[in-house]
């Protein structure tokens, strides 16, 4: 019974605290569709796939948005027409690179500055080398959702037939998710055949209302079910397992990257949970912590599975779970 309490208190605290974030995240979604004009911003965007990556990892600073929230910005950016690399880049890197979780880092850590800076520094590397691998890809398709496929190939028609229309639902529950925001106003009928932008303030206030109404009944789902199963992990795991892997240059490592992936805390407050270990783990385990878990959340699969394949997903785990883990090695190893 006292596993069940437990893990019911942490189901608890993971949903209180990843609610706000996503609430943020849908929020900025919706302010790129509806007070956004598309080709602005797209003018904004670099060609050269790895300034388009930095670009993409620096949103963040813009965006402050957590791993609860950034999926949906991120879909929002491909939607719109953003590079593939502006959009992988942000999503990896918008969880750590914001002023939120800098000033969060910084107090749980402001008697070991170079913490913070390596955070900062190698989550924004370590994301806009991402961003660019993916770039390479020259059809992404294959590895997203059917339903966004869609979604991006009518864009590229109405491109092509001078009509922007932006009413789509930026989210898709599982590839299932394809119909128009609700509105019966006629009025927005009509800014189906122009930018959004050019719409009087009034309309676009209640389409976007309307449109985060729809994301976050499609988004709140799939939080739910990967809440519980983070909560269901760390109550019935025992974290001495994890914590008893050592302290050496190697096994610290993996030790903290693997509790980072178990705990699923959310990038603002999971410094002053990485505080705690400061006396007995290796700095470049404490920043392993700091840089993966925001990158690998499990909470987020099920986010990320509205946007991605599976075997998309995994690629992303593991490319960032690579480079954390040899950027930390080298950490332990030369500092």
């Amino acid at each position: 019974m006292e596993h069940f309490n437990s893990t019911f208190t942490l189901f608890l605290s993971l949903m209180i605290e990843a609610i706000p974030f996503l609430l943020i995240g849908v929020f900025f979604s919706g302010v790129l569709t509806f007070f956004v004009s598309e080709r602005q911003l797209l003018r904004w965007m670099p060609k050269n796939p790895l300034l388009g990556s930095l670009f993409g990892s620096c949103i963040g600073f813009l965006f402050p948005v957590c791993e609860c929230g950034n999926i949906a910005v991120a879909r929002r950016l491909m939607t719109q027409g953003a590079p593939a690399s502006v959009a992988i880049g942000f999503l990896i890197a918008a969880p750590t690179i914001n002023p939120i979780v800098f000033w969060a880092t910084w107090t749980a850590f402001r008697d070991q500055p170079e913490i913070v800076f390596l955070r900062i520094g190698l989550s924004l590397a370590i994301a806009t080398l991402m961003g660019f691998l993916f770039s390479l890809q020259s059809d992404l398709s294959p590895f997203l959702q059917p339903s966004l496929v869609t979604n991006l190939e009518a864009r590229h028609k109405r491109e092509r037939s001078a009509d922007h229309s932006l009413l789509s639902s930026g989210t898709f529950f599982l590839g299932k998710s394809t119909t128009p925001l609700p509105t019966d106003d006629a009025q927005a009928m009509k800014a189906s055949m122009m930018e959004m932008i050019n719409q009087p303030i009034g309309l676009r206030v209640k389409l976007l209302v309307e449109g985060m109404a729809q994301e976050l009944r499609e988004l709140s789902a799939v939080l739910i079910v990967g809440s519980l199963v983070a909560a269901v992990i760390q109550g019935f795991v025992p974290r001495e397992v994890v914590l008893g892997l050592g302290q050496d240059p190697v096994t610290s490592i993996v030790a903290m990257m693997t509790l980072a992936a178990l705990v699923s805390i959310c990038s603002t407050v999971d410094s002053f949970f990485a505080l705690s270990f400061a006396s007995t783990f290796t700095t470049g385990s404490l920043v392993s912590f700091l840089v993966f878990g925001p990158m690998i959340d499990l909470k987020a699969i099920g986010l990320l599975l509205t946007m991605f394949k599976p075997r998309a997903i995994f690629y992303l785990f593991a490319v960032a779970a690579l480079l954390t883990f040899l950027s930390a090695l080298v950490l332990n190893l030369f500092l």
